[in-house]
């Protein structure tokens, strides 16, 4: 018999709330229903990793790795990297075109208030991308083969190139910049391109008969043609026939890594190169040649202008001086500085009082030196590199560095305080043939030409203007207002 608790004649009342929380609880259901999505719980776990799987966040399960299967669609870690970094490149590329699009009031106002670096940060991050086309003088566009190098010449009216060919080898030519007074920057390509099946290791321009007259290359051996150091004048690069093409040698050195003119008067002639274990000093007129014996590959070389020192950088991360008017010491004496960086030096640039010196590696450090104390006064973080040639780029008239690292992005930093002031994203997807290269100058053109930026990927050529109001195709218009 049941017993009730309560009073006789009444039924035992529903507990309060028991009909609002079952209803509840349907509604819940109903509400969970209609929300097909699964939970997003990998937003707030750690995902193990299993050997041999993967884990796609999208799809929120496993995939099992199939690294050398025999499948139709194979999917392997590389695959998977590759696509996360194109992924964020094109990421990054949109929020870049959306962050150039800042008015020219905006940028006077933070100009006017922010203190110096924060200046060049705008600066920097106005600078809007222009795909330019490159003419010659039958009004075709040469530019089939992808861009490996590109060097500008000490007042950047020309440019040298070296190009990859298809079909193996590569070719070189120099491309001539002139700038409008209405803001736009013109670039035509010489015609008569020159074609080698060798590789090009270094490049840079020598002043023989003139300021840049000759440009110096390092070409590697391949096969039965031996290395050599080829010196050649800059006109024959030219769309008219020059009178007299000057000076052109060719010196036999195999596996030269890198190159150096010396500009100071005393010791005009000279140019240097870096081998494997060696350093050569040759004068281009004689053909004099004095040989060093060093303990690692020279990969980076430069001469200071004031005084005859050129500055080495080693496989072996070593940095050191040579004074030419001490080169008849036979031991290794003849090394006035020496300092050591953890990897593998890729490039070296002496500032303009040859006190300090810039200095990258295949750690992707890049450190400011102070030569008279052999101690590192800044670094500059960020660049990315792990095992290739890259070089550095030093504009101190604006205050900036700029490098390209492996990873197909180019980053500019002030170099006063080492803050890292903008990244640019390739425009083209990352891959190890790919890598820009790039030009910055604050006269592109000329002593009266435009400030910027030049890249150079696959076979397109891009320009960055700096601080100025870029007008595309401002000849084009300016003649059609004429016609009107």
């Amino acid at each position: 018999m049941r017993k009730w608790n309560g009073r006789e004649g009444q039924r035992p009342r529903r507990r309060q709330g028991a009909g609002q929380r079952q209803g509840w609880f349907r509604g819940s259901r109903q509400r969970s229903a209609q929300d097909d999505q699964p939970v997003p719980w990998a937003k707030f776990c750690v995902i193990p990793e299993l050997p041999g799987f993967y884990f796609d966040p999208e799809k929120n399960r496993y995939f099992r790795l199939l690294p050398g299967h025999n499948n139709c669609n194979p999917l392997t870690r590389e695959q998977l990297q590759e696509k996360e970094r194109e992924k964020t490149r094109s990421k990054l590329l949109e929020e870049d075109e959306k962050s150039r699009k800042v008015s020219f009031f905006v940028f006077f106002f933070f100009s006017l208030l922010l203190f110096f670096r924060l200046i060049h940060e705008v600066k920097v991050s106005g600078m809007r991308r222009h795909k330019l086309e490159i003419q010659s003088t039958d009004n075709s566009s040469p530019n089939t083969d992808n861009f490996r190098l590109i060097v500008g010449d000490s007042a950047c009216e020309r440019v040298f190139t070296v190009n990859d060919v298809y079909h193996g080898g590569c070719k070189y030519g120099i491309m001539n910049f002139s700038s409008s007074s209405r803001g736009s920057l013109s670039v035509e390509m010489c015609d008569n391109l020159y074609f080698t099946n060798r590789k090009v290791n270094s490049i840079c321009w020598a002043s023989v008969n003139y300021p840049d007259s000759h440009v110096l290359l390092c070409l590697v051996g391949v096969a039965d043609t031996p290395g050599c150091v080829s010196l050649l004048p800059a006109s024959l690069f030219s769309n008219s026939n020059p009178d007299q093409p000057g000076m052109l040698c060719s010196f036999k050195i195999s596996t030269a890594w890198s190159c150096a003119w010396c500009l100071n008067p005393q010791f005009d002639k000279t140019f240097s190169t870096g081998l494997s274990r060696r350093v050569i000093i040759k004068d281009a007129e004689t053909g004099r040649t004095q040989t060093y014996s060093v303990g690692s590959d020279v990969l980076a070389q430069q001469f200071a202008h004031r005084v005859p020192v050129l500055f080495n950088g080693c496989r072996s991360g070593e940095i050191f001086s040579m004074d030419l008017r001490q080169r008849g010491r036979r031991d290794q004496s003849w090394k006035a500085n020496r300092f050591h960086q953890e990897s593998a030096i890729t490039s070296v640039r002496v500032l303009q009082d040859e006190n300090y010196l810039v200095a990258a590696d295949m750690l992707g450090q890049i450190k400011l030196w102070d030569v008279r104390v052999s101690k590192p006064v800044q670094e500059y973080q960020g660049h990315h590199n792990e095992h290739a040639y890259l070089p550095v780029h030093v504009n101190e008239r604006e205050g900036l560095l700029l490098a390209v690292g492996q990873d197909c992005y180019t980053r500019l930093w002030s170099l006063k305080d080492g803050h890292l002031l903008r990244t640019i994203p390739s425009p083209h997807p990352a891959a190890n043939d790919s890598i820009p290269s790039v030009v910055f100058s604050s006269n592109l053109g000329g002593c009266r030409g435009l400030p910027g930026l030049l890249m150079a990927v696959k076979h397109d050529l891009y320009y960055f203007p700096y601080n100025t109001d870029y007008q595309e195709g401002g000849e084009l218009r300016a003649s059609a207002e004429g016609n009107d």
